[in-house]
Order: structure tokens, then sequence, then C-alpha cells
């Protein structure tokens, strides 16, 4: 039997189709603005306080999503390769391709492979509607038409090149790669521009089958090619071994830039401020050239110290006036093995750095000047625990020095003998109120706290010295870039208005001090790293076993801290003051003030300037040379001597045990009149009161316990009170009244 070949009519089809697509209501139509303003990447941008890309930090880990890419930054090769592609006759048609649609049809009737009749305008609306796209087995007849009506729609109010650049920037391309910004990047480790033909080709036959085996993406991009460049030669066996290569890359890395610690910080604080949108791109008070440069400076010197057992390091720049932190530095990098770890939070010992917030203390509470002799001797001080006896660094004593020579060359046995005149829990009070996280007491710690036994962190104890360069004023740092507005502008003057934390007259001198070069000879000698061209005040530091090195210090507009050791607690390998972080920040200093002048700032109100003179030591000379020397008015006098300074008058008679808040448990096994409690003290003339009343004279007296709290005062010769401490007995043991007198 014989049949009549099949008549099929493509007009007709073509007219069903329209039909069918006319009949369908109108969508809700997107504008191209729309999609563009609601394109999110993958990534945040993490901007400097100029808008400088500072770092890419993945905020969505189901998508790999890049930047939007304008269509005019995609090379010329990559748009031809997508129209040859995936929809031949895009500029001709007005959405929908009539001929592929009959084309297509005609293939299914007879089963036949053919191209699919989808074009680029019409894709885009599945990849614009929910509805619309295609699920794991195809679109259904009803999304097909949707499909068809949508496109119709989009040609009638986008251009052709808008519907080019949304499609580009929102279609999939390999595993969770959406948009040619991150296909670019993550396959060919450069940006959509600079797609040659041969990659072109490679990213539209990722298009068409995503997952597919890279042979059949090879060999689809041969085609493509073939079609791009008809007279040129293609050798496909060489593309598919760049094929195969291309989609295993993974060159777009998921955190990439110099500030990753700074980044996932300020980002954290955005999600902690419940602030949900998030933009793409966030900015920050960093300075980019500065962060960079902090950087390779850091990792210079460490390479440096890497035969010293040196790997980790951090830096914070902060900006004197308004808290912002300019540059953030957490980690050496690649030099590190643990990268992750954030040194700009951490929390470690900070060794000496702690002194000039001791120092400035003292003397705020007028226990003693600059020009006051304390003595650099061996001591043992008794505490809770049993006695302490402070070393300092090089295990040599100076003996008599004074103060400004005590901190400058930071001497350890006088800044322990300090902190017995403040008392450790005074001192970690200030300490908390400078911003420092301590999280034991001050009793805790006992008189190690002024070497740095209690841990802080890199950032807070820059800010402390902020504080001290700010003339004793307090103020919070801030990170995140934020416009002015007249609430900040009114808190910054109502916290302007608010009382230093430190007497500004303090906070002075113990610039004026960390600031002298002369003062430090005595363990950095005349030729110092510390020493600048220009104002600056700096302290360094190391902590016990050598595991942390410090510097830290200011100018006029700036405070810089550095730190150096590792990140897993490791000692370092003979690392001074000067070698270890100090060089790190010099070079900071003299890159921002290269152009910038730095000058000592004026004294403040309530500071005097007078000549003084250091009596005789033991070989008969001055102690000291004579200077002119800064006070707290009210606390100069023109001489200094073993038995006329500050440090031995009454006036500055200290009780130097027990410290202020010590637990004393009567043990009921000991006889009451074997238990007695020692009160020592420095002075002359002085006499010992106990809940106001008398108890007995001189520096040293013993004193049976009696359980409940009391109160001990130190008196003068003429009565008045000098020193006091609050103690407690704990025990119930039967103790006589003879026994008690």
């Amino acid at each position: 039997m014989q049949f009549a070949p099949f008549s099929f009519d493509r007009k007709a089809l073509a007219f069903t189709l329209l039909a069918a697509v006319c009949a369908q209501p109108a969508l809700a139509l997107v504008s191209f603005e729309e999609v563009k303003r609601d394109f999110r990447s993958s990534d945040t941008a993490v901007l400097d306080r100029n808008g400088e890309l500072l770092q890419r930090v993945r905020t969505d880990p189901t998508v790999r999503r890049g930047q939007w890419t304008p269509l005019a930054d995609v090379s010329p090769a990559l748009r031809t390769a997508m129209v040859l592609s995936e929809d031949k006759r895009f500029y001709e048609h007005s959405g929908i391709d009539w001929r592929a649609v009959s084309a297509a049809a005609w293939g299914n009737l007879w089963n036949t492979r053919t191209r699919g009749a989808s074009t680029i305008t019409m894709q885009l609306s599945g990849l614009l509607d929910d509805d619309l796209r295609r699920a794991s087995g195809g679109r259904s007849f009803t999304q097909k038409i949707g499909q068809t009506v949508a496109a119709a729609q989009l040609e009638r109010n986008w251009r052709k090149d808008q519907i080019l650049e949304a499609y580009l920037n929102t279609v999939p391309f390999r595993g969770e790669i959406v948009g040619i910004d991150a296909l670019s990047r993550t396959l060919f480790g450069k940006a959509p521009s600079g797609l040659d033909a041969r990659e072109a080709a490679v990213a539209s036959a990722l298009v068409r089958a995503p997952n597919a085996k890279p042979a059949l993406v090879a060999q689809r991009a041969c085609d493509v090619l073939r079609t791009m460049e008809p007279q040129q030669k293609v050798d496909c066996e060489a593309l598919d071994m760049f094929t195969s290569a291309a989609v295993q890359r993974r060159a777009f890395e998921p955190n990439e830039g110099i500030a990753p610690h700074a980044a996932r910080r300020v980002l954290r604080e955005l999600r902690d401020a419940k602030d949900t949108k998030v933009e793409a791109g966030v900015r920050t008070t960093l300075r980019a050239p500065l962060q960079r440069f902090a950087l390779d400076t850091l990792q210079r010197h460490l390479r440096e110290l890497r035969d010293r057992h040196v790997e980790d390091g951090a830096l914070v720049v902060l900006d004197n006036a308004t808290g912002e932190v300019l540059a953030w530095v957490g980690s050496s990098g690649p030099l590190s093995q643990a990268a992750e770890v954030d040194g700009v939070t951490a929390l470690r010992q900070p060794g000496s750095t702690l002194k000039p917030l001791l120092y400035g203390q003292a003397i705020a509470e007028r226990r003693i000047t600059a020009a006051s002799l304390i003595e650099d001797s061996s001591a043992q001080i008794s505490t809770a625990s049993g006695l302490y006896i402070p070393q300092n660094y090089d295990r040599r004593f100076k003996g008599p020095v004074s103060a400004r020579t005590a901190l400058a060359a930071s001497l350890n046995v006088p800044a322990v003998r300090t902190l017995v005149m403040v008392s450790p829990e005074a001192f970690a009070r200030e300490l908390r109120a400078a911003g420092l996280p301590l999280r034991e007491s001050g009793d805790y710690y006992g008189y190690s706290l002024a070497l740095g036994s209690a841990e802080v962190s890199l950032l807070s104890l820059t800010n402390a010295y902020r504080m001290l360069a700010n003339g004793g004023r307090y103020g919070t740092t801030t990170l995140t870039a934020r416009p002015a507005s007249a609430a900040s502008a009114a808190a910054n003057k109502a916290r302007a208005a608010e009382p230093p934390l430190l007497d500004a007259g303090a906070a002075f001198i113990v610039g004026d001090i960390l600031s002298d070069p002369n003062a430090r000879t005595r363990t950095f000698g005349l030729d110092s790293i510390l020493s600048t061209r220009f104002w600056t005040a700096v302290k360094t530091g190391t902590s016990k076993d050598m595991r942390d090195n410090w510097a830290v210090g200011w100018s006029q507009r700036y405070t810089v801290g550095v730190w150096v050791g590792n990140a897993s607690g490791a000692s370092m390998w003979d690392v001074s003051g000067t070698s270890g972080a100090a060089p790190v920040w010099a070079e900071v200093m003299r890159f921002l003030h290269a152009r910038e002048p730095s000058r000592a700032p004026a004294p403040p109100p309530g500071v005097v300037q007078a000549h003084v003179e250091f009596g005789p030591g033991a070989d008969g000379g001055a102690l000291e040379a004579a200077r002119d020397e800064w006070f707290l008015q009210g606390t100069e006098q023109p001489l200094f001597a073993l038995d006329t300074g500050m440090a031995g008058s009454a006036a500055s008679a200290r009780i130097t045990a027990p410290s202020d808040g010590t637990i004393i448990a009567v043990d009921p096994d000991i006889p009451p009149l074997r238990q007695r409690v020692r009160f020592e003290s420095e002075g002359r003339g002085v006499q010992w009161r106990i809940d106001g009343k008398h108890f007995a004279r001189g520096n040293s007296a013993q004193w049976l316990p009696w359980p409940g709290r009391h109160v001990i005062e130190l008196v003068d010769s003429t009565g008045k009170v000098v020193d006091q401490r609050r103690i407690e007995v704990r025990g119930a043991g039967v103790v006589t009244k003879s026994a008690r007198r």
C-alpha cells in the first residue's frame, strides 16, 4: 500500500502558537533596571574609605555569583559565541524565532534530533520568573506558553542589548556558577572583558549542558569555534585538553584580598546590628594604600625573623581624633600556620606595654612624679600566695632611678614598686575603664599585673594608648564607615564634655617620657629604632618566655600597634623589644608621616615645668643629670635625693603589704598567738591604725588577726591618713582578749 506524503504547514503551526500566545493573560513585567538593582553577588565586596576594593567575602554559600557585568565589559568574542550558539537570529526576531519553532516541531514529529527553539529572550524569561523556571523533567506545555508570552513582552519593553546583558549575568553555567563574571574568574582566572575566542566557545558550550562531561563540552565548543572562525583551522584535540583543564579550575577564591580579618569583622558587626540588608559593597574606614603597605611590611619583616622561630604578626592603625581603624592586618597570611586567627583581637600577654598606663595612674594620683626616685634593686614582696620577686629583663639592677628613667628604660622592679603604691585592684579597675578586657580581678593577677600578666588584645591595647594620645579621654574604635549625622555629632560633643578617664596632665607627662630618647638609653641605647625624625611616643613589651613581642605608640595624629609571635603560643628565639615588633612600627609610622608632620603636644593646664637636680648616689656622683622636668602643679620640687625625694618622704608613704581586699583564713589547728599578719609600708614617721584605733608605729608591724572585715590605715606624724587597705579575716578560732592585745 502506498501512502501519500504527509503535508506539514509551518505557517499553520506558527498561527496556532501565535493564537495560544495571544490567549495567555499578560504577565507582570519586570524592568531591566529592577533586574539589575535586585542582582546580588554571592560575595560581599569590602571597600576602603574611598571605595577601593579590599576584600571579597563569600556570603551566599548556595550559589557562586560575581558582580553584575555591563555588556560593554563583555568581550566581543563571548557575545558572538553566545548568539551563534544559543540564538542565531537573536537580532532579527521579536522574542520568538518562528523558523526555529517550526523546525523543532517538524523534527519532533519525525523523531529526529534538532536544536530547540528557545531563544535567548525566552531563556531569560524563564530565569526571571520562578514559575517559568525549567524543572529537572523539562518545562510543561503551560510553562512553554507562558515563557513565550513573557519573551514577547520583554522584547516589546526591553532593548536587545539589555536582554543580552541580563541573560549573560543570570544564566547558569556549571555547578554553582551563575553569570559570566563568576564563570570567567573561576574557570579562566580573568575578567569577562578578557575572554578570547577559545574561552568564549567553551563558555557558550556550557550553557547548553552545564554539567556535561568535559569531552562533550569540548565537542560543542569546537563546533561553536568553527562557526565563529570559518576561515581558521580549529584544533579540536587541543581544545579538548584546554576544556578539561578549564572546567576543573577554581581560580576565583571564596575570599580574596588584603584585609580578610577586617572584612569578616565588619560583616559580623553589620549582622550583629541586625542590618540584614548588607549591600554588595560595604565601605570601611580603612585606607587601601596603608593597608597594603602595612601587610607587605609585616610579611617582609617576619620573613627576616623566620630563623628566630617567628611566623605570626598583627598590626592596627587608629586615627587619634575619630577612633577610625585605618589599617587592620590580622595575620601574616601564607607565612602562618594559623592564618585564620585574627591577631588584632586575639588575647595575649602584653608584657611591659601596660607600664605607661600604670605610671600615668600613679602620677595622676600624685603618688609619684616623673622625677621621683624609685629603687631598682632586688625586692621580695609579700603576697597572699607567698613572696613575689620581680626581675628586670637583663636581670641587672640600676639602683635608685627616676620614674622617667624607669618607664622609658622599661625597668620591671620600679614598675612593681609603683603598683604597690597604686594597688593591683585599683590598677585593674583603670585598665577595664580603658577598654582592656581583664578576665579576673586585680588581686588575682597580683603585682605581676605591672609586668603584663593579664591578657589583652592588640586592638584594645592600641586604643588605650590612643586614650593617652588624646589627653586621657577614652573613646571607642570604629571600622565601618558611616555618614556623620546630627545624632553622632551630638554624641561626640557630649563625650568630649565628659571628664577624662586619666588626668590630662598625667597623660601628657607619660607621652613626654615615652618620646624621650635620652631617658630610654639605659636599655635601648642612643641609636634606637624607636627614635623617629618626627614626634612619637612608643613603648615595647615582651611577655613571659618570649611568647609575645609588642610595639605600641602614637604620633600627633595616629596610634599604631604591632604584635609579633606565634599563634600557637610557642616561644620565639632571641627576639628583643627592638628586633621584634618595633621595626614594623617604625616603618608604618614613617609611611604615615612621609608628607605629614607630627609635632609634640602642648602641655595642658595644670602642668608646669621646673628645673630639678638629683642627690648623690653610692659613688658620690649625682643619681641623674639635672634637667627641666614636667610636674602636675603642686608636686614640683627642686631636689630629689635618697633622703629628701618623694619616694622616701612621708608625703609618699604607702602600705606595701597586705594588698587591698586580702582575705585571711584563720587556721584552727595553729595556736592563735602563732598566726600573725605582717604589715609593711614605705615612708618615714608613720603610724598604723586598725578600724580607727591606734595600733603601732614604724614601717612594719605584726597583727594578730580577728575574724571580720577591717580597715588598716597608715597615718603620718600629723595624724593624716595617707593610705589604707581593706582586708577580711575568716575563721572562728577562739582568741582570748589578752591574746588580741
